[in-house]
């Protein structure tokens, strides 16, 4: 049985995680306080996700600030940064408003910045 060790990051509590794999698999999650925290360690060690924060051009020059709506695989952040890096998004644009409709299945880019 092999053992991973994380800080918890879903509340302030910061808990100290002790997820135990058997075969790759979940057998069992410790000193977590709610059940965030075990949620948040049995994803994170099986299939790490990240919100992707980053910036696109505009047609005018200027940088609009976007993010993913949903989180993604981590493994998966490189490639779509590689495709965020060729979008030119056209102006006014207000906070929430979708850049590009499903980036990666059933996760869209959106805005986090308004320009007129």
């Amino acid at each position: 049985m092999n053992s991973v060790n994380l800080t918890c990051v879903e509340c302030p509590l910061g808990c100290s995680i002790t997820v135990c794999l058997k075969d790759g698999k979940v057998e069992s999650v410790s000193g977590n306080s709610c059940p965030r925290g075990k949620a948040y360690a049995e994803s994170e060690v099986v299939c790490p996700k990240r919100v992707l924060t980053t910036t696109v051009k505009t047609a005018d020059g200027r940088i609009l600030a976007v993010k993913t709506d949903n989180p993604v695989p981590k493994a998966d952040l490189m490639k779509l940064m590689q495709r965020i890096n060729g979008i030119i998004a056209n102006t006014p644009v207000k906070i929430g408003d979708i850049i590009v409709k499903n980036l990666i299945e059933g996760v869209n880019l959106v805005a986090t910045d308004y320009l007129e």
